[in-house]
């Protein structure tokens, strides 16, 4: 058997930890198990079905356009999960939208475009998918953030605006505020990486029997590209949002969280 396969069995075994986080969960009283069990099982069914299909999409007699629509499927799929994360956002689906399909075009343009991986769609996938995920969660928050900002600080919007600043510079010290929470987290992991904890690239390659020095540097680009991918999506979330809550005449709209 190959050395990078667990089989059944070892998934299986695997699922003893699931039920110890369980019995934890039973005996502080969280009320989680539920969670926890559904979230196992979606995530088992989940990643079957995307394994089976990648089995055809980066098979190397594939034409790559599967590859890429495969993408285009994830940045739709990412679009649906941010509104669903944060319904209270206007236009957030649209946002995302436009937001990733930005960063994983520039990430792809570096990664393929300059050489960096071959165009194949062993890579063009999984790349796609390590920029458009991490950046769901620093999406969220950014959009969040700057809800929750504006609101609290409208008294101090409203008076910036009453004194003639256009929305662009009544709201900057609000927004920036949202942005920078929003990115902290993604710059706190990129400072980890190999200290604190190895990330799944790495460590897949070196389960699989890469070379750890080729793994660290497979790694190391990621880690770039990720952080690069979420920047600009957090600041684009963060100019449209912005503009969507304002109106021509530079007034803040009423928002649906804070506000009274």
């Amino acid at each position: 058997m190959d050395d990078a396969s667990i089989g059944w069995v070892g998934l299986g075994l695997s699922l003893i930890l699931v039920g110890v986080a369980v019995g934890l969960s039973l005996w502080q009283g969280l009320r989680l198990e539920r969670e926890m069990l559904w979230a196992t099982g979606r995530a088992l069914v989940q990643l079957l079905a995307t394994g089976y299909v990648l089995v055809f999409v980066i098979d190397e007699d594939t034409p790559i356009a599967w590859a890429w629509a495969w993408v285009v499927v994830m940045v739709g799929v990412a679009a649906l999960t941010a509104r669903r994360r944060a319904p209270e956002v206007p236009g957030i689906a649209l946002l995302t939208l436009a937001a990733t399909s930005a960063s994983a075009a520039i990430s792809l343009f570096v990664v393929f475009g300059l050489g960096i991986y071959p165009m194949v769609g062993r890579a063009v996938v999984p790349i796609a998918g390590m920029m458009i995920g991490n950046s769901i969660g620093s999406i969220v928050v950014a959009s969040r953030r700057i809800l929750a900002e504006l609101a609290e600080r409208r008294p101090e919007v409203e008076a910036r605006l009453a004194l003639g600043q256009p929305w662009q510079q009544a709201s900057k010290p609000f927004v920036r505020s949202a942005l920078r929470t929003a990115l902290t987290s993604q710059i706190e992991n990129t400072k980890a990486v190999g200290l604190v904890f190895l990330p799944g690239a790495m460590t897949g390659l070196i389960l699989a029997g890469a070379d750890p020095v080729e793994a660290v540097l497979v790694q190391a680009a990621i880690m770039y590209l990720i952080l690069g991918a979420v920047a600009t999506n957090v600041v684009i979330i963060g100019l449209g949002l912005t503009r969507h809550l304002f109106t021509p005449d530079h007034r803040l709209v009423r928002l649906a969280r804070g506000d009274t």
